[in-house]
């Protein structure tokens, strides 16, 4: 029971970070879910919990989704995301961390480069970001640093940025799930805990909502990169420390 608290508490905690800045709530709670479930089970946990926050911030924001940036996204992606969860099985993890950290880590001055340039991607650039960031979404637990780019690279910020790319994820993962569960990595047990999990970043993707209404996009911008370093710092470390 303690240990559903804690979870449960950095649940929500997690889904407030999400709500507010778009990802993170998997790099938080990995930790815990490994430590308890192990990471066999904690892939597929996180997979229901993430499908879960990203209805509610889809239904938070619903007003504000950016449809064409979703069908460019989610159309390539979903297929992509289904082979990548079959890759999973036999692709070296720490290869991808590796990458992954370092792409994190360069990505914070593509973007600050960007906003300088005031360079923006289109429709098909987006397009072709869904199939690759699909493809890792089925491989690693979170792509969240690599998506909050794509889309604000497109041109959107705060609540249609927070919209568009939930409700893109969401798709993205229902294909990962469905994978997983054809391939027998989603047992009953693991589902209620994924959606008991689940029900505390939905809580705090509301209570995210209310932050940025009254953020600065100066601020959000920041917070952007704060957690680009963090994530690519803890991959970079997880690879090696492995």
């Amino acid at each position: 029971m303690a240990a559903y608290v804690l979870v449960l508490i950095v649940g929500l905690v997690a889904g407030i970070v999400s709500g507010v800045i778009g990802t993170g709530s998997s790099i938080m709670l990995l930790p815990i879910l490994v430590f308890e479930y192990g990471p066999k089970q904690a892939v597929p946990i996180m997979a229901i919990a993430a499908l879960m926050a990203n209805v509610a911030r889809v239904a938070a924001w619903w007003r504000e989704v950016n449809w064409r940036a979703f069908a460019a996204y989610s159309i390539p992606g979903v297929p992509a995301a289904a082979l990548g969860a079959r890759t999973l099985l036999i692709l070296p993890s720490h290869v991808v961390d590796i990458a992954l950290g370092s792409f994190f880590l360069a990505m914070i001055l593509l973007r600050r480069w960007h906003r300088s340039q005031a360079f923006q991607i289109g429709l098909w650039q987006l397009a072709i970001a869904g199939a690759c960031i699909g493809f890792l979404t089925g491989v690693v637990l979170s792509t969240g640093p690599l998506s909050v780019p794509a889309f604000t690279m497109y041109g959107l910020t705060k609540g249609a940025f927070l919209s568009t790319e939930a409700a893109s994820s969401l798709l993205l993962y229902v294909s990962k799930v469905i994978t997983f569960r054809e391939l027998g990595a989603l047992p009953t047990a693991t589902i209620l805990r994924g959606v008991i999990i689940g029900s505390s970043l939905m809580i705090g993707a509301f209570v995210g909502k209310l932050v940025i209404l009254r953020m600065s996009s100066t601020v959000f911008q920041h917070l952007l990169d704060a957690l680009m370093l963090c994530s690519g710092i803890s991959l970079l470390v997880a690879a090696f420390t492995a």
